[in-house]
């Protein structure tokens, strides 16, 4: 990765991170997009791990934007030493822009926040619960003009910064073709939710897809500017 794309990387967390309402809850947020513990990270800042604690918690004073770019980097040298795939996964959509009519909301979350909150927000139906109950943003595309228009590299983009996300098909009848389509992009999304369709509509081998890749699978059949109306509420 070049520096300069690391460094727009390191503003751009350091940003989300800074203006948030809760700085500590994003701060942990992206320290566990990274995979990095506690412990880790404040060993590469030479702190106690109780620091980095007590900024998450809010039990410190919101940390200044000089202390903020500090960690930030610290987690981006501790990726590069890990072989930086984090790193690689967001830099592939830093400044990623889509048309309108594919992607119709692309959004990340302040702090991750429960599965659970996300489908209530759309009216959604679990059908398969997937291996991690939180996520960290959202996408809502039309599934047709995606799949039909977007290269393997191009759906990657959908992911915006991070694959901790529920990914949302509108525009869906019984589901086969975006699973499928699921199946050629690695990783996968935490969650996927089709749009516009019932339980009992379901292509019959959408549940076994959603298992063997381990991502939670829901359907929903509400109104989508509504749907779209509390999904925004959430980011």
């Amino acid at each position: 990765m070049s520096d300069g794309l690391r460094d727009d990387l390191a503003r751009r967390i350091a940003g989300e991170i800074t203006l948030s309402d809760d700085p500590g809850a994003t701060l942990r947020k992206w320290r566990t997009d990274f995979d990095v513990s506690q412990t880790a990270l404040a060993e590469h800042l030479d702190v106690s791990s109780s620091v980095i604690s007590d900024y998450e918690s809010g039990r410190r004073e919101s940390p200044g934007i000089g202390v903020v770019s500090r960690m930030v980097n610290a987690l981006l040298d501790i990726d590069e030493a890990r072989g930086g795939s984090r790193i690689r996964q967001y830099a592939r959509v830093v400044g990623a822009g889509f048309e309108s009519d594919i992607v119709r909301d692309l959004r990340e979350y302040p702090t991750a926040i429960r599965l659970s909150r996300v489908y209530e927000a759309m009216g959604a139906t679990e059908v398969v619960r997937g291996d991690t109950d939180r996520v960290s943003g959202h996408t809502v595309i039309d599934s047709i003009e995606a799949i039909t228009r977007l290269s393997s590299e191009e759906f990657y983009r959908l992911y915006g910064e991070s694959t901790n996300r529920v990914l949302v098909f509108t525009n869906v009848t019984r589901g086969e073709s975006p699973l499928v389509a699921l199946r050629v992009v690695n990783p996968t999304p935490n969650a996927v939710v089709l749009h516009g369709l019932s339980e009992d509509e379901l292509w019959e081998h959408a549940a076994t897809l959603a298992t063997i890749d381990g991502f939670s699978l829901a359907v929903s059949d509400r109104d989508l500017d509504d749907l779209l109306a509390d999904l925004r509420a959430l980011a």
